[in-house]
């Protein structure tokens, strides 16, 4: 039986990889800097109750040179952990080798990659392989509410005993290149961590090593891809009526779904279906999960009946609650491509938005500061208010500045649009408490910090208990 430590067992990448590892019989151990914070307790008590034992993160943990120790890439060799493992001379891993290996092993392997949109994708993949009875394993950095219950709260992978591993690929590190998918989906390119050109590398090899690629021609960069792939190992994807093999018709937006037509140019087929989460990019990631479920043979009509009742992926412009008439949203946009969809499916409809956007990390205010300028000052209305807060914090060597926050916030207000800076997500949350009208929409958004859903829920509790005493 292998034995394996992983460093962060908590994490949105990490928690699914541990179900996955128990699942198989394997030994699993870990720490978690959100444990030792007392943060998010109920998902430790998850992985406690599905048999992972859980330690500081001090290096008491690592007990043997026999166990594997995992960590992200970016985990310092300072950390207790690390040096314990060092020390007992145990082989160690990064995340995404664990989950490369584990994929690549698969007879049939489904790889979604792309910028935005990969969590719901994959999440629509596995809930129609699962309605049509394959049962496949699957990885997701989202918790899938279609296969959340009382007993898996937390249903972020399921292990099946069919053919198909569908799984997210990252690429911010670099780690898609370790993936051989048999099934590469491609949602869309644009600039994240790396540079365009390091991307459009990383991402047109994934495409090469696939037996199929699934692209997507409204993304201008995924269609160069496909346009330089090998003729017949392609299917394409639209929005845009006749523009690829399979194309998106009479778009229906409502606050609470978006309904579709679509006709698939190869054969003939025309399919419908309705999801119960708006937004046309979300239209844009069911073509994608049709295709790739199809190309796991589960016919597009089959398919198409499976989405209708896809209950979506948490935090994805999730509607936590009303009171008082004002309305608090739980998204996951952290990026500019990703705050720019939601926030242009949100001004779908009327209210005005009170944004409390925490950034996931002070390196990616830097990076992408001419990404969120742009963002915020196109897709912000002139009565939206906006609230940049400091980036979230789990410690580490990072340098911590602000100046790349503040002068998003100069530029932003510059182009006419009200964006705010201040120290916490707490000052905001005071501010649109008092500020808030009815017909407002609360939006949180922000990664990589699990209390962003707590968050969300007590400023529902508070303006519940406001209007109650109003």
């Amino acid at each position: 039986m292998k034995r394996y430590f992983l460093c962060g067992v908590g994490g949105s990448g990490m928690l699914p990889l541990a179900l996955i590892l128990r699942a198989q019989g394997c030994e699993v151990t870990g720490s978690d800097r959100s444990l030792d914070a007392g943060r998010t307790a109920a998902k430790f008590e998850f992985l406690k109750q599905r048999g992972v034992s859980l330690f500081p993160q001090d290096g008491t943990g690592m007990t043997s040179g026999e166990q594997i120790f995992v960590a992200s890439a970016a985990v310092e060799e300072t950390v207790p952990d690390v040096v314990a493992a060092n020390a007992l001379g145990a082989k160690r891993m990064t995340r995404a080798a664990l989950l490369a290996e584990l994929f690549n092993a698969a007879p049939v392997r489904v790889g979604v990659a792309g910028t935005s949109g990969k969590s719901t994708t994959t999440a629509m993949i596995a809930w129609i392989l699962s309605a049509a009875g394959r049962d496949p394993t699957v990885m997701n950095g989202a918790v899938m509410k279609n296969f959340v219950s009382e007993e898996t709260p937390f249903a972020s992978a399921l292990v099946g005993e069919g053919e198909a591993f569908v799984s997210e690929v990252d690429e911010s590190d670099g780690s898609i290149a370790m993936f051989a998918p048999t099934v590469a989906v491609l949602n869309n390119i644009a600039h994240d961590h790396k540079s365009m050109d390091e991307l459009r590398e990383l991402f047109g090899d994934f495409v090469e090593k696939a037996h199929l690629a699934i692209l997507n021609k409204d993304n201008e960069e995924t269609a160069g891809v496909a346009a330089s792939a090998a003729a017949g190992h392609v299917v394409t994807y639209s929005l845009e009526e006749g523009r690829a093999d399979f194309c998106a018709e009479a778009i229906e937006a409502a606050p609470d779904g978006v309904s579709f037509s679509a006709y698939d140019r190869r054969s003939g087929t025309p399919v419908s279906a309705k999801l119960t989460m708006p937004g046309r990019h979300n239209v844009s990631n069911a073509l994608a999960a049709l295709l790739a479920a199809e190309a796991c043979g589960v016919s597009l009509e089959e398919g198409a009946a499976a989405l209708n009742s896809f209950r979506g992926v948490r935090r994805r412009l999730e509607f936590v609650g009303q009171a008082g008439d004002v309305s608090v949203i739980d998204d996951f946009a952290h990026n500019p491509d990703k705050i720019a969809a939601s926030l242009s499916t949100l001004k779908e409809f009327p209210g005005r938005l009170l944004i409390i956007f925490q950034p996931q990390g002070y390196g990616a205010l830097k990076q992408l500061k001419d990404g969120f300028i742009e963002t915020f000052s196109e897709h912000l209305g002139k009565d939206d208010i906006a609230f940049l807060t400091a980036p979230a914090d789990f410690g580490g060597t990072t340098e911590r500045t602000l100046e790349h926050r503040d002068a998003i916030v100069a530029a932003v207000k510059n182009n006419g649009r009200d964006l705010r800076a201040g120290a916490s997500r707490d000052e905001a949350g005071e501010l649109f408490l008092h500020m808030a009208e009815p017909g407002d929409r609360i939006v949180i958004m922000g990664a990589r910090d699990d209390t962003l859903t707590t968050f969300a829920h007590g400023l529902l509790q508070r303006l519940g208990a406001r209007a109650a005493s109003k």
